[in-house]
C-alpha cells in the first residue's frame, strides 16, 4: 500500500473573506474613491469599507438569510455595490451580479432561474424592475441602494431600502468560516444562442484568480497602482480586478455608470490612475477624445482590453502617441474569466510587431490545446487552424442547476473558439467556430473582416454574417450601421476591402440597418442577423 505523506502547513480555507480582511488590516488608509449616478463623489477607504461590509453582512444574517442564499445586485460600478458583493459572499450566500442591459424579459429569466431570495438595485436601475417584480418567483425582498430622498424610490411601495437594513451592533462580528470550494458569486453567460447559463465562482476559484492576474506577466497589479475598472462587476466581477484590488490593497477608482470618454479621462487625471480595465469600444472614444481635444494622460501607463478583437492600430496608436500599453486579454464567464494576456516581455523585443497580432499566451494554471473536427491534437506550430479548448482551477466543469458536465472525461472545456497556438504558446483566436464563413471549402473569419470595415470613417458599427450561396455554400455579408448624417454606397464599403485581405475573401453584398441588434454585453447579435439574412438572397434570385 502507498502511503501518502502530507505537508505540516496549515488549512486555512481560501475565501473571499481573505482578501477583503487584509485589505482592511494592512491598507487602511488606502483611498476607494466611488462616483454614484448623479456624478456625487464618495471617498472611503479600505478600512471602513471592510467595516462597512461586515456591518452588512450580519445584518443580512439577522434579517434571516442564510448560507446558500442566492442574492441579486443590479448596480454599477460604485463602492455601495462592491460592499454588498463582499457581505453577501461574507456570510456563506451567493453574490448574483445582474446585467441591467438585458431585457426585462431575461432579468426576469435569470432571477427565477437563480432562485433570488433577494435584489439589492440601485435608485437609478428602478424601472427596470417596477413593471416586472411581480413576475419573481421566489424574492422575498428588494431593497434599494441609493438615497431616500430620491423622488422614484421614495414612491415605491414594496421596496425597502438597504441602509434600514443596516444594524449599529456589531462590533464583534468575525468572518464566519467557510469552506472554500463554497459558491460565492453567480455570473450569467449573455445568452446569445438561448437562455443565458449560470457560471458559480467558488471561493477559492475567485482568491486563485486575484492571485493569478496580479502577476507581473498578467495584469500586473501592485499597490502602488491606482486602477480604474471600468468593465462593469456584472461583467465576470469586474474581470476579477475588484478583488485582486483587495488581495493587494490598491487605490480603486470607481466610475458608476458615466463612462463617457469626457469623464473617464477627468477620472484619470484626476485621481492619476495608473491602470484601467474597458472593451475596446470604449478605448476607441477615448483616443478619439484625446486626439480631438488635444489632451494628455501621463499617469495611464497601462490599459487592459478585452471582450472582443483589439485592433492592432489601437495598440499602436496608445503606444505611439501616448507612450502607454495597450494589452489585449481574453477570457469568458466560464473561465472567471481571464485566460490569455498578451503583455510582450523584454527579450521578446525583435518579435513584438508579430505578437502584437496575437490574442495571448496562458495565465498561470490554464492550459489551452487545439484539436480538428475530429477532437484530434493538432500539432502547436502556428500553421493549423482548429478548436481550442481549455482547464484549469478557475474554467467551469457544470453550469449551474445542469446535470451534465461541461467538459470532457479530461476536465477539458470547449470556448467555441476557432484559432491556432504556436509553439511558444502564443494563441491567435480568428473567430467564434458558429461565426466562421467556409466559401468553397476555405475559411473566411468574419472578426478579421469586421475590423476592416469598422475602420472606414462612414460606418458606426458592423457585423460580418455568412449567407447562403448556391456556388460557393457561404458568401460573406456586411451588415453595416452608418455614421449619423453620413451616407455610403455599398460599392464604397466593399472597395474598402481591396489590398487589405484576398480578393475571395472580400464580401459580395452589404446590407445596412438603423441600428444593429447587439447583446447586452454590446456584441451583435449575429443568430438574429443569420435568420434574418441568411437565406435572403438565394431567394431574390
Amino acid at each position: 500500500m502507498n502511503y501518502v505523506i502530507k505537508g505540516n502547513m496549515s488549512s486555512q480555507q481560501l475565501t473571499t473573506n481573505m482578501l477583503i480582511s487584509h485589505a482592511e488590516n494592512y491598507h487602511k488608509n488606502t483611498e476607494i474613491i466611488s462616483y454614484n449616478v448623479r456624478g456625487e463623489e464618495k471617498i472611503s477607504n479600505w478600512s471602513t469599507f471592510g467595516k462597512r461590509s461586515k456591518k452588512i453582512s450580519y445584518s443580512l444574517l439577522q434579517n434571516g438569510y442564510k448560507e446558500g442564499d442566492i442574492i441579486g445586485t443590479i448596480c454599477p460600478n460604485t463602492i455601495a455595490h462592491m460592499e454588498l458583493i463582499y457581505a453577501i459572499s461574507g456570510f456563506g450566500g451567493i453574490a448574483h451580479t445582474i446585467n441591467p442591459r438585458l431585457f426585462p424579459e431575461e432579468i426576469v429569466y435569470i432571477v427565477n432561474h437563480a432562485e433570488d431570495k433577494a435584489i439589492f438595485v440601485d435608485s437609478s436601475y428602478l424601472a427596470i424592475l417596477v413593471s416586472h417584480k411581480h413576475l419573481f418567483t421566489t424574492v422575498e425582498n428588494i431593497y434599494i441602494v441609493g438615497p431616500k430622498h430620491n423622488e422614484m424610490a421614495a414612491k415605491m411601495n414594496g421596496f425597502k431600502f438597504v441602509e434600514d437594513l443596516i444594524y449599529d451592533d456589531e462590533k464583534d462580528f468575525i468572518w464566519p468560516d467557510i469552506n472554500e470550494e463554497s459558491a460565492a458569486v453567480l455570473c450569467y453567460t449573455s445568452g446569445t444562442t438561448g437562455n443565458p447559463k449560470g457560471v458559480l465562482y467558488s471561493h477559492k476559484s475567485i482568491v486563485l484568480h486575484a492571485n493569478m492576474i496580479c502577476l507581473p506577466d498578467y495584469l500586473s497589479l501592485s499597490s502602488r497602482d491606482c486602477i480604474l475598472p471600468i468593465t462593469p462587476m456584472f461583467h465576470v466581477n469586474a474581470w476579477g480586478v475588484t478583488y485582486a484590488s483587495s488581495m493587494i490593497g490598491a487605490k480603486l477608482v470607481l466610475p458608476g455608470s458615466n463612462v463617457s470618454a469626457k469623464n473617464l479621462i477627468e477620472l484619470i487625471n484626476k485621481h492619476d490612475v495608473s491602470i484601467s480595465i474597458a472593451i475596446p469600444t470604449i478605448w476607441e472614444e477615448v483616443l478619439e477624445y484625446l486626439k480631438v481635444q488635444d489632451i494628455k494622460i501621463p499617469s495611464l501607463k497601462r490599459v487592459y482590453s478585452g471582450g472582443s478583437q483589439v485592433p492592432q492600430w489601437m495598440i499602436q496608436e496608445f503606444k505611439d502617441k501616448h507612450k502607454i500599453d495597450c494589452v489585449q486579454v481574453w477570457g469568458m464567464t466560464e473561465t472567471s474569466p481571464l485566460g490569455l494576456v498578451n503583455y510582450h516581455s523584454n527579450n521578446l523585443k525583435n518579435k513584438k510587431n508579430n505578437l502584437i497580432s496575437k490574442t495571448g499566451r496562458p495565465v498561470w494554471a490554464m492550459e489551452f490545446k487545439i484539436t480538428d473536427p475530429k477532437g484530434e491534437s493538432i500539432k502547436k506550430d502556428h500553421t493549423q487552424v482548429g478548436n481550442i479548448w481549455v482547464k484549469g482551477p478557475t474554467v467551469i466543469n457544470k453550469y449551474y442547476k445542469e446535470r451534465d458536465l461541461c467538459v470532457d472525461n479530461e476536465g477539458w472545456f470547449d470556448t467555441g473558439d476557432i484559432g491556432k497556438i504556436d509553439k511558444d504558446g502564443y494563441i491567435s483566436l480568428t473567430d467564434r467556430s458558429k461565426d466562421l464563413i467556409k466559401s468553397g471549402g476555405e475559411w473566411i473569419s468574419s472578426i478579421q473582416l469586421e475590423q476592416i470595415i469598422r475602420r472606414h470613417p462612414k460606418v458606426y458599427d458592423a457585423s460580418v454574417i455568412g449567407i447562403k450561396d448556391k456556388k460557393w455554400g457561404e458568401r460573406p455579408l456586411v451588415v453595416a450601421e452608418i455614421e449619423k448624417n453620413a451616407k455610403a454606397s455599398e460599392v464604397e464599403i466593399l472597395d474598402y476591402f481591396k489590398d487589405k485581405i484576398a480578393k475571395w475573401q472580400i464580401p459580395d453584398k452589404v446590407i445596412f440597418i438603423d441600428e444593429l441588434p447587439l447583446s447586452s454585453t454590446g456584441k451583435p447579435l449575429k443568430n438574429k442577423l443569420r435568420d434574418k439574412y441568411f437565406e435572403q438572397f438565394i431567394k431574390e434570385e
